[in-house]
């Protein structure tokens, strides 16, 4: 617990809305949090299906644009009791494509929203960008499967690129499949983005079906983790999978968790439109991303310099702070804590800054329910930017900081034993950290924490000398044991 008081937290950001009214789903999306890794807080969606018989007779049917404008009609009424200002209503293949497309548009406005209609191209780029908030420095091609339409988009230097719209939507795969001559049309089709077959890189997986097809595959390696956000997948494998799920039953796709009724149903057909992919385009791997065209809109409004600021650090800021953590006190003990680092590799110093704070969080709970939140804080929560890796390094800095030293086995699928174990040194020092004064400026900066050959020497002003006494002894042995070395107390002038 940090005994600080008295510091000014900055409000957060109104919430913002995105209500996306896609060619299979019409969607009402409100986030909340920091503006660079906003949180949401309501996510709901209505199957209207607007793009259903675009193939057969290229207008929206009218059921369909009924049940859509209902639900339309309700978020409107929901945004307006919320109070929410910052709305974005966007349209995108079916209203695009579709005879009566303006007609339906016409009728969204009526309910007092202004709907957006946006171009192929700036779909894509608008998704493009999703990924790109989502993984800093991203270089590769994004993917992104909708009802009506395949976006693909190439993206390098924060900046989206060249961008193609193929009409191969999960709406329209049946047809096309059912026609014969699926994957011949399609190879030929891809090999005229030459662009994408030429980018090196990944590819960004956007859009729920190719989450379904995310959670098949970790299910089917038995992963660790349950967010399929982040997920990396070879491509061997993926071409593996791809030819299972072609041939695969939808309905014994539903008894998978993250597949959902209608997902299952397009899985085969998306499974189909993947194999050419792989083949055409030869990525590195596959990467998928639960960040799309919503969060894609919100990040291309940020100046530059919010663009580039840390989206992990800036999500556990925002959930830290709520809990009275701030990330000053918490870079302020990983500064206390650097001389445990032994093995340090480029990136890690902001994960033992998420650490500090999600460690002083867990102390805002109840003591039963501090591992059970510690586990599920680091490998459950959704963090933008942190790798598995990074996740089972936090997991185990969070059990050290609640002093202890046995770790989920799930956690070595994750991460070597060397990164797990410099993971408990950093939470066993910020363990010490809390016991000294409470994790206090004060009692921090009359203090020092050294490596000094084979001793853990814990340096005291002499105005603090009173903190060696109790919790403290016996936290430097528990630190000092687990690095094999001798603890040692020194009370003076600081060196």
């Amino acid at each position: 617990m940090n005994l600080r008081r008295g510091a000014r937290r900055r409000p957060p950001p109104p919430p913002r809305a995105v209500i996306d009214i896609g060619s299979n789903t019409v969607r009402l999306v409100i986030y909340e949090g920091t503006a660079r890794a906003p949180e949401t807080v309501w996510n709901e969606k209505v199957a209207a299906r607007l793009g259903r018989d675009l193939s057969e007779t290229g207008r929206i049917p009218e059921e369909a644009a009924q049940e859509a404008l209902a639900a339309l009609a309700r978020y409107a009424l929901i945004i307006e009791d919320l109070g929410i200002g910052d709305v974005q209503t966007v349209a995108t293949a079916a209203a695009r494509d579709a005879e009566n497309g303006r007609e339906f548009l016409d009728r969204v406005a009526a309910l007092g929203l202004h709907p957006r209609l946006l171009s192929g191209e700036e779909e894509a780029c608008a998704s493009a960008m999703g990924a790109l908030g989502a993984f800093p420095g991203a270089h590769g091609v994004v993917a992104d499967l909708g009802g009506g339409s395949l976006e693909l988009v190439s993206i390098h230097g924060n900046e989206c690129h060249r961008a193609k719209s193929l009409p191969y939507g999960t709406l329209r795969l049946p047809k096309m499949r059912a026609a014969g001559d699926f994957e011949a049309h399609l190879h030929e089709t891809l090999g005229e983005v030459g662009w994408a077959a030429h980018h090196e890189g990944p590819l960004y997986m956007i859009g729920g079906t190719w989450r379904a097809l995310a959670s098949y595959a970790m299910r089917e390696i038995d992963y660790p983790l349950t967010d399929p956000h982040g997920f990396v997948l070879s491509v061997g494998d993926a071409d593996r999978m791809a030819a299972e799920l072609v041939r695969a039953n939808p309905v014994d796709l539903m008894d998978i968790g993250g597949i959902s009724e209608m997902r299952a149903g397009y899985l085969p057909d998306a499974a189909a439109l993947l194999r050419p992919l792989l083949a055409e385009f030869e990525p590195d791997c596959l990467v998928f991303s639960s960040w799309g065209i919503r969060e894609g809109l919100l990040y291309s409004r940020l100046e530059p310099l919010q663009q580039s600021r840390d989206p992990l650090l800036a999500g556990i800021s925002a959930f830290a702070s709520a809990r009275d953590v701030h990330v000053t006190d918490a870079t302020l003990v990983s500064a206390w804590t650097a001389d445990l680092v032994e093995n340090a590799k480029p990136g890690d110093e902001r994960k033992r800054i998420a650490a500090a704070q999600l460690a002083a969080s867990l102390r805002r709970v109840e003591p039963n329910l501090r591992l059970n939140c510690a586990i599920e804080w680091s490998l459950d929560k959704r963090w933008i930017d942190l790798s598995p890796r990074g996740r089972a390094m936090i997991c185990a800095a969070l059990v050290g900081a609640l002093g202890r030293t046995e770790l989920p086995d799930r956690l070595r699928v994750l991460a070597s034993d060397d990164d797990l174990r410099e993971g408990m040194t950093w939470g066993l020092g910020l363990r010490l950290a809390q016991r000294l004064g409470g994790g206090t400026r004060e009692s921090l900066s009359n203090s020092r924490l050294r490596r000094k050959k084979r001793k853990l020497v814990l340096e005291l002003a002499a105005s603090h000398a009173a903190l060696a006494a109790g919790p403290v002894e016996q936290e430097l042995t528990m630190l000092a044991d687990w690095l094999g070395l001798e603890p040692k107390i020194k009370v003076g002038e600081l060196e």
